[in-house]
């Protein structure tokens, strides 16, 4: 393993050496892999353009999210930075290093929305962005090749596995009640935790070595490793959970039909997101942030309810304010 990380370290320095002039669209690449570019585009699409295409986004990225957590925890592995300090620190992150977490998500979420698309060119685009924004991690110093390799595989993985789950899947769903459906997606979400919690567990026998601080410090980095934390599981876990409730709720009342005119389609994005900064970022205030029991619980919750919001609770109040139509068929 030290030999690829050598190789890794290798390759990082040759490539930040090309010069700086690429640090700034590389760093564009890498928001459009981002936790935060998609938790923003997503409800665009949700809301605003197609609700069963956003719906399979949202999905994937949630699966992988929490699956790149609990293998970032398994298998401890460090950033290029943290090992050698002549490896510049373009941006910071926090936790284990692989999988890549950027590759994964853009291999399966630009993925799916090209399978959605169904054109050539959306295809040879997904690829062209899953392509750069992983070579956009090497660049900035905070993944290893072998983290971008494995990460591209396991979102392609995903990908594969949903596209050929989905039909069979979502038609045995459909044949269960509200409250079962519920039940399973709140199954699934446990599963998710039990995994996080088996892997932080096992992370937690096993010192950090304080030199990737030290290094981590000396190559410019803004923010110290800080990786064993459940957080980006329960995250991932909680959202998933509260978007299929929601939707089981959501479906015997009509559904939710995200046409309509630009002006309305806006102004859901706006209120929308006015209920999504509410559930983050006032809940996320109130309630506390560290590595307790009581904490994880809370933020389990406050994603449950972001994720009820962005399925359920939005389109509700979208079409209560009509600014939406249900899927119901109208009757005369």
């Amino acid at each position: 393993m030290d030999a690829i990380i050598q190789v890794g370290i290798a390759f990082a320095l040759w490539f930040q050496g090309l010069g700086g002039w690429l640090e700034t669209p590389l760093k564009a690449f890498t928001f459009l892999g981002s936790e935060e570019f998609f938790l923003l585009a997503l409800p665009i699409i949700y809301w605003c353009i197609d609700a069963r295409i956003g719906l399979r986004m949202g999905i994937i990225l949630l699966l992988n999210g929490a699956l790149n957590s609990v293998l970032k925890l398994a298998f401890f592995g460090p950033r290029p930075y943290w090992v050698n300090p002549q490896v510049k620190a373009l941006v910071s992150e926090t936790s284990f290093g692989v999988p890549s977490g950027h590759a994964q998500m853009a291999a399966g979420l630009w993925g799916m929305l090209a399978s959605q698309i169904k054109r050539p060119w959306a295809w040879g685009a997904a690829i062209f962005l899953a392509l750069m924004i992983g070579l956009s991690r090497l660049y900035l110093g905070v993944h290893f090749l072998h983290d971008v390799l494995l990460g591209w595989l396991l979102g392609a993985l995903v990908l594969w596995t949903l596209l050929k789950l989905w039909d069979s899947t979502a038609a045995w769903v459909q044949t269960k009640s509200t409250g079962q459906q519920a039940g399973l997606a709140f199954l699934l979400s446990v599963l998710m935790l039990v995994a996080g919690a088996i892997a932080f567990g096992s992370a937690r026998n096993t010192l950090l070595p304080p030199e990737w601080t030290a290094n981590a410090l000396a190559a410019g980095a803004h923010e110290m490793p800080e990786p064993l934390t459940l957080n980006s599981v329960i995250t991932s876990a909680g959202t998933l959970f509260g978007l299929l409730a929601g939707l089981a709720w959501m479906q015997p009342r009509g559904g939710f039909d995200a046409g309509g005119t630009l002006d309305k389609r806006v102004l859901r994005f706006i209120v929308g997101l006015v209920g999504v900064a509410i559930l983050w970022y006032g809940l996320g205030a109130i309630f506390p942030r560290n590595e307790e029991l009581v904490s994880y619980v809370l933020r389990y919750l406050r994603y449950t309810l972001i994720g009820g919001w962005i399925s359920a609770g939005g389109p509700w109040v979208f079409i209560r304010m009509k600014l939406a139509n249900s899927n119901r068929p109208k009757t005369r």
